[in-house]
């Protein structure tokens, strides 16, 4: 891969791992974080990534970025997560998408990535099998099982009314 590929590769390529770290993570920082630490990799590897491959790298190492920070974040805790009850809102009725994003939350991570890759990003689901290292069967699985448990949760009247 040569540097202008490597800045073609920016221009078309940084907005959708953005997306993608930002459904999962949720939070904008950290997505940031995330799509520098992939092109800071695909940049030290340049000699080694195809022109052709830069996107399915860059989604392969986002993704494990990704998990390395789920991971890192489930030995610490955030106050607000404790403090849920000190926040306030002036809606009566809840945004579509919060209730989406906390439905999204209660997915495992890598359901929450499978499924995400398919209904944010439109992969294909041998393209999701290539990202995440799983294979086909383990892909379609996890997004139906992703699926099914965002339609229980969406599905609650309590939640939605």
């Amino acid at each position: 891969m040569t540097p202008t590929e490597y800045n073609q590769a920016v221009d078309q390529h940084a907005d959708g791992i953005y997306r993608f770290a930002l459904k999962h993570l949720r939070d904008e920082d950290l997505a940031k974080d995330v799509v520098q630490e992939s092109f800071a990799r695909l940049w030290t590897r340049l000699d080694q990534v195809e022109g052709a491959k830069a996107k399915s790298y860059l989604f392969t190492t986002a993704h494990h970025v990704m998990v390395d920070e789920v991971r890192k974040g489930g030995r610490s805790t955030r106050m607000e997560d404790h403090h849920d009850n000190l926040r306030t809102t002036s809606q009566s009725q809840p945004d579509l998408k919060e209730v989406l994003d906390a439905a999204l939350a209660t997915l495992p991570a890598v359901q929450r990535s499978v499924v995400l890759l398919r209904d944010l990003e439109g992969y294909a689901y041998e393209e999701i099998a290539e990202l995440t290292g799983l294979n086909l069967a383990q892909v379609k699985v996890y997004i139906y099982r992703g699926r099914t448990a965002l339609k229980e949760y969406i599905g609650q009247l309590d939640l939605v009314l």
